[in-house]
């Protein structure tokens, strides 16, 4: 009569914490900071292994409901480790097709409260909250607030939310206008993200993109205009860079 044992809370984040302990990669942990200005917390274990880890943790969670992945989703974005964030992100990404209307407010906050680096902001927005929009457009134009946000992060994800849908071709007026609100923002983490996201856009819209770097790439900065024609032929690559 075997079953499956059901882990706390408690005991879920704990195995989590411990597989991270044991995964250390000592050239990882020596490295990690290098990739990030602002000071990061990190074990120290490569991508592919947490990837590995999030997969194998979520099995401990299959009576769980969503609330409470949810609820150690928190748990693991509230220790402020770089690596807690990735596995946070997964768990909720796992839930893609459970995603209502309400759990926008949950992903709004995790940004809010706790994204303190481009890694953790592009690993949630790309994934989760991108999910999230393509399933409901009408929360667009909550991205257009997040983009007016004095948060850098919440600009930045403005922008990396809409990368995979951008690359399908969709939402191409609402990626303009996003990035006309961050067209002139002083913050080089948010250039970046909205030059990428106009660059996995004109791998649909070609033309239309390089029309909107072309009227504005008088004022756009050199970061941005950069990104964005990353993907296009060298002619139009070299008109774009003219001054």
């Amino acid at each position: 009569m075997g079953g499956v044992i059901e882990l706390t809370k408690a005991e879920i984040i704990k195995t989590v914490r411990d597989a991270l302990q044991n995964s250390i990669d000592e050239k990882t942990k020596a490295t990690s900071q290098h990739y990030f200005k602002e000071k990061i917390n990190y074990y120290g274990v490569k991508v592919p292994t947490v990837n590995r880890i999030s997969k194998e943790s979520y099995q401990l969670m299959a009576s769980k409901t969503k609330p409470e992945i949810f609820d150690l989703c928190e748990e693991l974005w509230s220790s402020g480790y770089i690596e807690e964030s990735f596995i946070a992100c997964n768990w909720s990404y796992y839930l893609r097709e459970q995603y209502e209307p309400s759990d926008f407010q949950v992903f709004e906050r995790w940004i809010n409260q706790y994204v303190s680096n481009w890694a953790s902001c592009d690993t949630l927005c790309n994934h989760t909250v991108g999910t999230f929009i393509e399933r409901y457009p009408e929360y667009l134009d909550k991205l257009k607030e997040f983009a007016k946000d004095s948060n850098r992060w919440m600009r930045r994800a403005a922008a990396v939310t809409l990368i995979i849908p951008a690359r399908r071709g969709k939402f191409l007026s609402d990626i303009l206008e996003i990035a006309d609100i961050l067209l002139m923002d002083q913050d080089d983490l948010v250039r970046k993200g909205y030059g990428w996201m106009l660059k996995a856009a004109s791998e649909a819209h070609q033309q239309e993109i390089y029309d909107y770097v072309m009227k504005r790439k008088t004022e756009m900065p050199r970061t941005s205009l950069r990104y964005a024609i990353e993907k296009m032929p060298k002619e139009l690559k070299a008109a774009a860079m003219e001054k």
